[in-house]
């Protein structure tokens, strides 16, 4: 799935987040977005998600204009295209890792053929379905997480962060997963991280500043 951003600035009132702010991501590509805290990494996954508004510029998804559309069209767009994993995992705890990973597919109306077993098995979480997000470690969560925002194919998925609160064995292996699982669907994927090792996997770094985005000149 392709993402095209043109011009994308956002203000909190009169402070600028950033501005400026152009790149496009092709089918099937890797980029990381690296930056200083504060400078919006995950505002700015957010707009791409549709899920954060912008002041000026446009996000564009396989061509629709996400600021054209409204509410309604956006979370539609985004249930059956995008894929969203958070930091904090965001998992539902009165459900089980079968029913949080099956979510997407509920809200689809699509049966799940298999899909949810096998998107476990993927990520190493096979045998682990009924337990409850409790009784996990944050490693295994990271991935319930990742199964959850991949069981339906999207063609774009968004991580925020998603080793930032994990060990760096740990981290490594989520990001195994995470870029395994990718690959193989042909996902689009656009990374925030402060992670070297994360970003180092990507097909293109980029540098977020508050006056916009550039290449990011790797060591």
């Amino acid at each position: 799935m392709s993402l095209s951003i043109r011009g994308l600035a956002k203000r909190y009132g009169d402070a600028a987040v950033f501005s400026q702010v152009s790149l496009d991501v092709a089918p099937g590509e890797f980029v990381a977005i690296v930056g200083e805290s504060g400078v919006g990494k995950s505002t700015l996954l957010n707009c791409m998600a549709g899920l954060d508004h912008w002041d000026e510029g446009t996000v564009t998804l396989n061509g629709a204009d996400l600021g054209a559309m409204s509410e309604d069209q956006r979370a539609l767009l985004r249930r059956r295209h995008v894929g969203f994993v958070f930091q904090a995992f965001h998992v539902l705890p009165h459900l089980d890792v079968a029913q949080n990973v099956a979510l997407p597919l509920l809200l689809l109306g699509q049966p799940d053929d298999g899909r949810v077993q096998a998107m476990l098995a993927a990520v190493g979480l096979a045998g682990l379905g009924q337990r409850l997000p409790q009784q996990l470690s944050g490693g295994q969560l990271q991935r319930v997480a990742i199964a959850r925002a991949l069981v339906h194919s999207p063609g774009l998925l968004l991580a925020d962060e998603p080793t930032g609160n994990l060990d760096p064995a740990t981290a490594a292996r989520v990001m195994d997963a995470l870029l395994a699982q990718t690959r193989e669907q042909g996902a689009s994927l656009v990374l925030v991280t402060h992670s070297q090792a994360a970003a180092s996997c990507a097909d293109r770094v980029l540098q977020l500043r508050a006056e916009g985005i550039q290449p990011n000149v790797r060591p």
